[in-house]
């Protein structure tokens, strides 16, 4: 049975999120964070993001460097305000300094309004240097509140924290083939319900027109009560299977990528965690299976979890993905 015509008997499905014109779309749909590889126009900028979901999502250096820059330019902005106000408004700035050291005072001393410590050495005086530092008082406080509640929000939320192969095999599997991914947790977490979803987009000729067709890959095991070890996610190749009768270079022209969603419950959190991520084409390895990632404690009393073997696998002799 050829390739064409065992996907044509196939129901593809349109419930992805992704429309099937080719044409518009662009190197991958999903990319391997799990975000979707897509740019938003047509509106302004500041319409079209969250902020709040972008700190909460953002890198934890990256986050931590916005707050550091947030605090300096604003303890810059009212360094500037009060020395416009005059310095001379604050009491305990030693007179006959420099400029510069000046707008030092000014600076530090925002910063203490700003984080109300309030050392006392320096104070402001005057009707307007006082109003000046009740405002940053004020935003000192709402600040930090949200910077509190960002903080808390990054650490709270529930994530599943999985990591993923680098690649995708084809494997050797009962007398035939499958496509395998392997997954496991790298933190103390503890998931149990993990549900496994593997969805494959393909290109393909439709009326002299190429169109992307959505399958869903039936899988060994959809689901498993507990991810404490590992879990290689299987897909057998079968007749039924989308992937039957291609050859690697109809694997490569049709651009195959495969995206793979994962639900899991968080005993930690009392919640539902999920997380995605896809293979292209390229990320394909032909003839080979992985190698075990875990072993017995030489003390016979745990198991080890070797995390950094999660890529590791060991070439095969197998035919072609299938009968060209």
């Amino acid at each position: 049975m050829s390739a064409h015509s065992n996907r044509s008997r196939l129901k593809d499905i349109s419930n992805t999120g992704f429309g099937p014109n080719s044409g518009v779309e662009g190197a991958r749909l999903i990319n391997p964070d799990g975000s979707t590889n897509l740019r938003k126009t047509g509106i302004p900028f500041w319409e079209r993001i969250s902020i709040y979901h972008t700190l909460l999502r953002m890198k934890r250096s990256s986050f931590f460097l916005v707050i550091f820059v947030f605090y300096s330019a604003i303890n810059l902005f009212f360094a500037v305000m009060y020395m416009l106000t005059g310095v001379e408004h604050l009491v305990g700035v030693e007179k006959g300094q420099t400029v510069i050291d000046k707008f030092i005072e000014a600076f530090f001393f925002s910063s203490q309004t700003l984080t109300t410590v309030g050392y006392g050495r320096v104070s402001p005086e005057g009707l307007l240097t006082n109003a000046v530092a009740s405002l940053e008082s004020l935003l000192g406080i709402l600040s930090f509140a949200v910077v509190t509640g960002l903080i808390y929000g990054r650490f709270s939320r529930p994530r599943a924290y999985l990591i993923f192969s680098n690649n995708l095999l084809i494997a050797p599997y009962k007398e035939g083939k499958a496509l395998m991914v392997r997954i496991a947790t790298y933190k103390n977490n503890h998931l149990t319900d993990v549900e496994a979803q593997l969805t494959l987009a393909m290109h393909v000729k439709e009326h002299n027109k190429t169109v992307t067709r959505f399958y869903q890959l039936p899988l060994e095991f959809a689901k498993i009560n507990s991810l404490a070890l590992s879990w290689t996610i299987v897909h057998h190749i079968t007749e039924d299977s989308p992937l039957n009768g291609m050859t690697k270079e109809q694997v490569v022209s049709s651009k195959m990528e495969v995206i793979v969603n994962i639900k899991a419950f968080d005993d930690h959190f009392s919640n539902i965690a999920q997380q995605r991520t896809s293979y292209t084409y390229q990320q394909v390895i032909y003839g080979a299976k992985f190698l075990p990632m875990f072993e017995r404690a030489r003390d016979g009393k745990y198991t080890i979890l070797e995390l950094d073997k999660i890529n590791a696998h060991e070439l095969v002799d197998i035919t072609e993905l299938v009968e060209a």
